[in-house]
């Protein structure tokens, strides 16, 4: 499971970045529309993703709301699902 997570934060992370620094400015800025809503639809999925997975792996491991709401506050953030896996999953195994 833990396996699981950390690669859909790192593709939640990925896509994040993609569609706030790369398709939103197309699609203002150049009116290309395509990117961003591929990228958009993509990034939305891996978000729920991520936080289900987010609430099942810390019922799994019983960790507190505590823990969910930062790794749920590293999903609002960008950079911040790359900093939660480095500091809070990395060494879990």
């Amino acid at each position: 499971m833990l396996k699981a997570f950390r690669l859909t934060a790192i593709l939640e992370g990925i896509s994040y970045l993609l569609l706030f620094g790369i398709t939103m400015p197309l699609k203002h800025w150049a009116q290309i529309l395509e990117p961003n809503l591929a990228v958009g639809y993509a990034h939305g999925g891996l978000f729920i993703l991520y936080v289900l997975l987010a609430l099942v792996l810390c019922w799994e491991r019983k960790w507190g709301i505590r823990r969910f709401a930062i790794l749920f506050m590293a999903s609002l953030l960008p950079f911040g699902t790359f900093y939660a896996d480095r500091k809070y999953l990395q060494n879990l195994g």
